[in-house]
């Protein structure tokens, strides 16, 4: 890894960076903010949710109303989303074209001219996104945190907290890995924002369709986000060791596939 590489790197993603967390930050706010007059009137919001059909409740991840009347039950089924989608949105667009920019922009000639291996440019680059992922997923938790403590009215256990944090985490680090990957598989450069966003969307709507249609519930096993356990309340929720597996798994195996294809990639110049 490049040092100054690296560096360069950071700053040119910075904006991005604070931009996407200041967006997170305030959606996990502001909906958490309703958690207090939603448990003043829960007897008004449930008898309206009763009129909600099941499918759209599925749809919203509400697999249980009772989840919503704990404050962390509450904050996964609502909050979760921003982190998961969102999440996986801004790690799939920054990996994607982190190492395309250099050539659909006309800069690659200046990179490669330095001093600098290709492996030396792969994994600084690499550093780059998993630091932004690391920190986007940081700063978003923290901010969840501290928002069930402000409006907490019972205890919630934090190591289910931590957990669903972890999970996020390797699930954004996955898209950051497809994006990687799927960069050095185009041939010609060009800015592939749009099909990595279609991607994670694509991949969500999947693992929706499955929860609401019973006959299409199969199709949930071919999305990451259907190995992300949201189940906070339950007493057994622990770190599934098959969903740590395949997360990391995955994700190591499409960088190391990256990194081999990178190493024999025409760079236009």
């Amino acid at each position: 890894m490049n040092s100054g590489l690296f560096l360069k790197e950071l700053k040119r993603h910075a904006i991005s960076l604070i931009i996407w967390m200041l967006v997170i930050t305030i959606l996990i706010s502001v909906t958490m903010s309703v958690y207090r007059p939603f448990m003043d009137n829960q007897s008004k919001v449930l008898g309206m949710l009763s009129l909600v059909p099941k499918a759209a409740l599925q749809f919203k991840g509400i697999s249980n109303v009772s989840d919503l009347m704990s404050a962390l039950g509450f904050y996964a089924v609502n909050n979760i989303i921003y982190m998961m989608v969102l999440g996986s949105i801004f790690a799939i667009v920054t990996s994607s074209n982190i190492l395309l920019k250099e050539e659909y922009s006309k800069t690659a000639e200046y990179l490669v001219a330095r001093p600098l291996t290709r492996s030396e440019i792969f994994f600084s680059k690499l550093a780059v996104v998993t630091l932004n992922i690391f920190i986007l997923n940081l700063v978003t938790s923290m901010a969840g945190f501290t928002a069930l403590e402000v409006v907490k009215k019972a205890e919630f256990s934090i190591r289910a907290f931590l957990i669903l944090s972890l999970f996020t985490f390797l699930l954004n680090f996955l898209f950051g890995a497809a994006g990687l990957f799927i960069s050095t598989m185009i041939k010609r450069p060009k800015p592939i924002t749009t099909t990595c966003i279609g991607l994670v969307l694509i991949m969500y709507f999947i693992h929706t369709l499955s929860k609401i249609t019973e006959s299409a519930s199969w199709l949930g096993y071919l999305t990451p986000f259907r190995y992300v356990d949201l189940n906070v309340l339950n007493p057994e929720y622990r770190i599934d060791p098959a969903s740590l597996i395949l997360f990391l798994g995955l994700s190591l195996l499409m960088l190391l596939v990256s990194y081999r294809l990178y190493l024999r990639r025409d760079i236009y110049i």
